[in-house]
C-alpha cells in the first residue's frame, strides 16, 4: 500500500514538473513572441500611441482618462472575444492563409504610411470623412460614445495585425500554447500602448500643476513639459509614419519569402551586408538601417499602388453593398 502511495506521489510530482516546465516554455514563448511582436509591429505600437490622444481633444480633462479606459476595454474585447479565437481557428484549420493575412494586413500599414506622407506633401488633401460636420446637434455623451467607437474601430486592424504577427512566431507550437502566447501579448501590448497613451494625454496637466511649484527646478520641468510635449507627440507621428512603412513593407517582403520567392529579402539582406562591410565597427546597426530604409521605401511604393485601389474600389463597393442592405431591410 506504501508502496503504492510513492509511486503515486512520484507520478503527481512528474506531472507537477511537466507541468511547471509547460508553463516556464508558455512564459519563454510569450516572451519571444512579444519581443518579435513588438519588434514588427513597431509602426502599430508607435502610431497607436500617436493617434489615440486626438480622440479626447475637445474633451474637458476630467474625462480623458475615461475615454482612454473605454476604448483600452474595446482593444482588449476586439483581442480576446473576436481575435484569438479567430486566430486559433485559422491556425487550426487553415494555417496556409496566416501569411497572405499578414500581407495583407501589412499592405494597409503601407497604405497608411503612404497616406501620412502624401498629407505632408499634400497637407489639404483627405482621406477620410468629416466626421465632425454635424457634431453641433449632439451631447458630450453621444460625441464621447462616438470618439470610443471610432478608435476601438481602428483598432480592430491594429491589433489584428498584431496579433497575426505573434500567431506567425508560434505558428507551430500546440494550441493550447499559442492561445496563451496570444493571451499575454494582447494584454501586455493593450498595457503598453494605452497606459503611454495616459501618460501622454496628462503629461500636460502634470506639467501645468508643476508649473505652479514653488520649488524652482520643479517649476521649470513643468513648463518644459508643457512647452515639450506638442513637439514629442509631433516627432512620435513622423516615427510612427516611417515605423509603418519599414514594417509593413518588411512585412510583404518576408511574405514573398515564405509563399517561395525569397529573392527580394534575399537581395535586401545582401545589399545591408555590404553597405555595412564598409562599416565595420557598427555592422549589426550600419545592417538594420539599410534593411529598415529599403523596405521602408518598399512600403511607400507598396501604399501608392494599395491606396487608389482601396479608396477608389474597395471603400465604393462597400459603401454599396451598405446601400443595398439598408435598402432591403
Amino acid at each position: 500500500m506504501s508502496s503504492g502511495l510513492l509511486a503515486l506521489l512520484d507520478d503527481v510530482a512528474a506531472i507537477a514538473k511537466i507541468a511547471a516546465t509547460s508553463l516556464d516554455d508558455a512564459a519563454a514563448q510569450a516572451a519571444k513572441a512579444g519581443g518579435k511582436a513588438a519588434g514588427k509591429a513597431a509602426g502599430i505600437v508607435i502610431d497607436d500611441a500617436a493617434v489615440t490622444p486626438r480622440y479626447v481633444v475637445g474633451f474637458a480633462s476630467e474625462r480623458e482618462l475615461t475615454i482612454i479606459g473605454k476604448i483600452a476595454m474595446g482593444s482588449l474585447k476586439n483581442k480576446m472575444i473576436i481575435l484569438l479565437p479567430g486566430a486559433l481557428f485559422l491556425s487550426f484549420f487553415a494555417p496556409w492563409i496566416i501569411t497572405p493575412l499578414l500581407m495583407l494586413g501589412g499592405a494597409y500599414l503601407c497604405m497608411e504610411g503612404y497616406e501620412k506622407v502624401m498629407d505632408i506633401v499634400r497637407p489639404h488633401s483627405s482621406h477620410g470623412d468629416d466626421d465632425t460636420a454635424d457634431d453641433g446637434d449632439k451631447t458630450s455623451l453621444e460625441l464621447e460614445n462616438e470618439k470610443v467607437a471610432s478608435a476601438v474601430r481602428t483598432d480592430f486592424i491594429l491589433s489584428a495585425e498584431i496579433m497575426a504577427i505573434t500567431l506567425s512566431t508560434v505558428a507551430t507550437s500546440p494550441l493550447w500554447l499559442q492561445g496563451g502566447v496570444l493571451a499575454v501579448v494582447g494584454l501586455g501590448m493593450t498595457a503598453l500602448v494605452y497606459g503611454a497613451v495616459a501618460l501622454i494625454v496628462k503629461a500636460d496637466d502634470a506639467g501645468a500643476a508643476m508649473a505652479r511649484s514653488a520649488n524652482g527646478a520643479v517649476s521649470a520641468f513643468g513648463r518644459g513639459l508643457v512647452l515639450g510635449m506638442p513637439i514629442f507627440l509631433k516627432v512620435l507621428t513622423w516615427i510612427g509614419m516611417v515605423a509603418m512603412l519599414w514594417v509593413g513593407g518588411g512585412i510583404m517582403v518576408h511574405g514573398l519569402y515564405e509563399l517561395g520567392y525569397p529573392a527580394p529579402e534575399k537581395t535586401i539582406q545582401h545589399l545591408a551586408t555590404s553597405v555595412a562591410a564598409f562599416v565595420p565597427a557598427l555592422t549589426g546597426l550600419v545592417t538594420w538601417f539599410v534593411s529598415a530604409a529599403i523596405a521602408a521605401v518598399i512600403g511607400l511604393i507598396v501604399g501608392a499602388i494599395v491606396e487608389p485601389i482601396a479608396h477608389r474600389g474597395l471603400v465604393p463597393a462597400i459603401s454599396g453593398l451598405k446601400g443595398l442592405f439598408k435598402r432591403k431591410v
